[in-house]
């Protein structure tokens, strides 16, 4: 349990993850999805999680 509050203390970790997911989410919108309007929404998402995910790791790693 120590070993996962350490890795969510780590920014590195906190702003790689969302960074690879929103970069797999905008890899797909771009290569795969030709409806605008689906592309537009995957990108706000990859957007909310690169800026909220590592606020919610972040306060992980405080409460643990």
């Amino acid at each position: 349990m120590a070993q996962s509050a350490n890795l969510f203390r780590n920014p590195l970790f906190r702003w790689g993850v969302p960074g690879m997911t929103t970069a797999v989410i905008v890899a797909i919108a771009f290569l795969v999805v030709e409806d605008q309007t689906v592309r537009l929404a995957m990108l706000a998402v990859g957007a909310v999680d690169l800026l909220v995910t590592p606020q919610i790791l972040k306060r992980a790693a405080r409460n643990a």
